[in-house]
């Protein structure tokens, strides 16, 4: 929004034409979002105190996290505010990608909102049925794929690159609208999982969206592309604004979210933020990096898979609790030692998924 005004000024000053440049835009996208998530983040959860949004434990779970029974839930809602406002600031609203990746971010969080809703405020301890929150999910995710489809211009956008070899990819077709399903259902999902100890699934988010911020910039730009041989995306890298806004507000975020947590993400910002990461990734055609730089998502999701049909096919448990984070609590780690551990694995993910895009 505030391009349209730098461009005005820049009528009168050539100096307003340095808002042109994605890195300056992503760098203030950054700083606002992380401004608004210190500033809103105070007053919202001593609202979501009042208002006695609090967060729920399992009885069978670590005895450590009775204590955070009553903790201020729905906190995610403060990063989607802090996101939509800096990208709505900063990025080019004309762009195609901005709009699809905010609208869907959005109605995922609609979704956890509803779910978090049932769960905290109607005291309905199974939240939104199960079945029904994956409708909307499958729903809303498969619209999007299919916007993507229709919206394809070359070849490029439809191919699964294999990371780590030369010209080497599958060309889908109308495939690429299930793949692409999967990737944003998934994802979100699978961030959902990972989101059970404070601060646990924020930092890794923040990590893999600024990495996937550099592959947004590299596809958009057609020098860089063609020197890294990546495809090149016209207009994706403006969503190098959505995931720098993406960092600062879940930096914002884990201020108050840091051990021991003030308040709780919450499935109104699980479900959104990992859809957002997915249709990113989608968008610029690093799924199977994705798969990469956010293998703690994998490892969790693959831990309750694995618990739960070992249980039925042979009634016994592979795992001490699942997902996987439990397990290490179970095994006698404090709670900040996993945290900690999970996010160095995170961050050499991510380092292993952008070493992409030179080892070709």
């Amino acid at each position: 929004m505030l391009l349209y005004l730098t461009d005005f000024l820049a009528r009168w000053d050539n100096a307003f034409f340095v808002f042109h440049y994605l890195t300056l835009r992503a760098i203030l996208g950054v700083l606002t979002a992380l401004v608004i998530a210190f500033l809103v983040g105070p007053a919202m959860i001593r609202r979501l105190t009042n208002y006695k949004i609090g967060q729920t434990v399992r009885d069978d779970g670590p005895k450590s996290h009775l204590s955070k029974a009553g903790t201020p839930t729905m906190g995610g809602a403060l990063i989607l505010v802090a996101v939509t406002v800096a990208t709505l600031l900063w990025a080019d609203i004309s762009n195609r990608y901005i709009w699809l990746v905010l609208t869907v971010t959005l109605l995922f969080g609609a979704i956890g909102l509803l779910d978090d809703y049932r769960k905290l405020v109607l005291q309905d301890p199974k939240g939104l049925p199960a079945r029904y929150k994956y409708l909307l999910q499958s729903l809303v995710g498969a619209v999007a794929a299919l916007v993507l489809y229709l919206g394809v211009r070359l070849p490029a956008e439809t191919a699964l690159l294999i990371p780590y070899f030369k010209d080497v990819s599958l060309q889908l077709g109308p495939g690429f609208v299930l793949l692409a399903y999967f990737v944003i259902v998934g994802s979100s999902n699978a961030v959902n999982l990972t989101d059970g100890l404070d601060g646990l699934a924020v930092l890794p988010i923040v990590m893999v969206a600024g990495a996937l911020g550099i592959f947004a910039y590299a596809s958009g730009h057609a020098d860089f592309a063609n020197y890294l041989k990546i495809p090149h995306l016209a207009g994706s890298g403006e969503l190098v604004v959505f995931c720098g806004a993406l960092v600062g507000a879940g930096l914002g975020f884990l201020w108050f979210n840091t051990y021991p947590a003030q308040v709780f993400m919450g499935d109104v910002g699980a479900l959104a933020l990992g859809a957002a990461l997915g249709l990113v990734a989608v968008v610029v055609r690093q799924e199977l990096v994705l798969f990469i730089m956010g293998g703690l998502f994998v490892m969790e999701t693959l831990s309750v898979v694995i618990q739960v049909a070992s249980f039925k096919l042979t009634g016994r448990r592979v795992f001490r609790m699942a997902p996987l984070h439990h397990h290490f609590e179970l095994k006698g780690w404090p709670e900040p030692r996993v945290i900690v551990r999970f996010w160095i694995v995170t961050f050499i993910l991510v380092l292993i998924g952008l070493a992409s895009l030179k080892i070709r």
